[in-house]
């Protein structure tokens, strides 16, 4: 990447803090920090500097660090400044940057630069981002394993593989004058067979890491004074909501972030579903049906004592039909019930004590198998972190592999079968960046922080 200008950002959190820092990139990154801090050390080696500004005037006292091209992060000559944290000082050290010649960087521009020179692959520079913003230590550490390449070097991998497949088929066209029926082979059919095999443990692999990244939001839902707040409360393991006897005390969204074993959740509280002639309470009603439309599951809470009656089943018919639904059966401490999971002909019904906290453990499995996350699995796969984009990339992959195998089991035309891989190969290759457009990767480093 020929680059003629150099970026320069504050690459510390917004705040006060005991230290902040400055990081310069670009072909004249040397020539701006010498004009800020004076003579230079030697790369790699930190030195003690004095910083100034346009004026020559002191601004702090801190430490430089820069690295020649191409041995640094984003394969430019990158300078770094580490002065003390506070954000007037660091923005007249940005402003001063600026002056000598450097523009203020774009969100991720410095990661987008090293993916660019080859410092990292698309997907790794991705985990980038993933590692700052992780809610977990699971979600760190599979943010760290894509770091270091692992889930590149799987893709990479079935590539290989497949590009192999593509040159067999390949070698069908260019020898389809003669007698040998290349595509009847047996073989090939075989190593289809067991490169789709290994694509969808990636994908069992990717739908895991997804879920550690993303998490999911479920809203809970219910008729009034059945124990919503309660059961936030109880999940949230703190008095997030007001809990009360009188109907309609919840009258607005309540969202708490939940980690349970590793992996974020998002969990809503939302009003009581009644008619009232409240216009604030029907407001919040009205919210209440919106977000259990937009949410990935929906934890509908009953009373135990009256669980069944005509009101809960019209509420639960209303509920949106994609969205799985899990019926909790709450203050199994007033009714006398043993604390348990029922699957009836209607779905997972799981009876419990919000009160008691008898039976939390029974919804948090429950809850985990409704994300699909399965922390015992991940003990034993390497679980890296992966996005939407990832998932649809290798569904897509997964469609045209199989499309191609169907071809070969009907005598399709060979030159099908090489379109189909063709395509395949390319959705891998949409993952690591070999193949990508400017939409793509300005969507992606768009969404990283200012700095990175």
């Amino acid at each position: 990447m020929a680059t003629n200008d150099t970026i320069a950002a504050i690459a510390t959190a917004p705040g006060r803090g005991a230290i902040g820092l400055l990081r310069l990139s670009g072909p004249q990154a040397q020539t701006i920090a010498t004009a800020l801090c004076g003579t230079l050390p030697a790369p790699r080696t930190a030195g003690l500097r004095a910083f100034r500004d346009v004026t020559g005037a002191i601004l702090d006292r801190g430490l430089v660090l820069h690295f020649v091209a191409p041995h640094s992060y984003t394969g430019e000559d990158l300078v770094e400044l580490q002065a003390h944290g506070g954000p007037v000082l660091l923005d007249c050290l940005l402003q001063a940057a600026c002056a000598a010649g450097a523009r203020v960087a774009r969100p991720g521009e410095f990661s987008e630069r090293a993916f660019v020179n080859g410092k990292l692959d698309l997907a790794q520079a991705e985990a980038v981002a993933d590692l700052i913003d992780a809610a977990s230590r699971e979600a760190v550490t599979a943010a760290q394993r894509s770091l270091d390449g692992e889930f590149s070097r799987q893709l990479t991998q079935l590539a290989e593989a497949l590009l192999e497949i593509r040159v067999w088929v390949e070698g069908a066209l260019d020898f389809s004058d003669e007698d040998v029926d290349w595509l009847a082979d047996a073989r090939l059919h075989q190593r289809l067979q067991q490169w789709r095999g290994e694509l969808a443990l990636l994908q069992a692999q990717t739908s895991q890491g997804r879920r550690l990244r993303d998490g999911m939001t479920i809203a809970i839902a219910g008729q009034p004074n059945v124990g919503k707040s309660t059961l936030l409360n109880r999940l949230a393991g703190v008095e997030a909501a007001i809990v009360s006897d009188r109907p309609g005390t919840t009258r607005d969204l309540l969202r708490e972030h939940l980690i349970i074993d590793g992996m974020p959740l998002t969990v809503i509280d939302t009003a009581g579903l009644r008619d009232t002639d409240d216009a604030i309470e029907r407001e919040g009603i009205r919210r209440a049906w919106d977000v259990m439309h937009k949410a990935e599951a929906v934890l509908y809470v009953s009373d135990d004592r009256d669980a069944d009656s005509a009101e809960d089943q019209r509420l639960l018919q209303q509920l949106p039909l994609q969205i799985p639904v899990l019926h909790i059966r709450n203050k199994s401490d007033l009714s006398g019930a043993p604390t348990q999971v029922l699957r009836t002909p209607r779905g997972i019904e799981l009876r419990l004590s919000a009160a008691t906290g008898d039976g939390i453990e029974l919804l948090r499995q429950q809850l985990r198998e409704l994300a699909g996350w399965n922390p015992a699995a991940s003990d034993k796969q390497t679980i890296f972190t992966a996005r939407t984009r990832h998932l649809v990339a290798l569904q897509a992959a997964a469609a045209h592999v199989d499309t191609a195998y169907q071809g070969l089991l009907h005598q399709a035309p060979a030159e099908t079968i090489a379109e189909e891989l063709r395509l395949a190969h390319q959705q891998l290759g949409e993952i690591t960046g070999q193949v990508s457009s400017d939409d793509l990767l300005g969507s992606i480093f768009s969404r990283f922080c200012i700095g990175k």
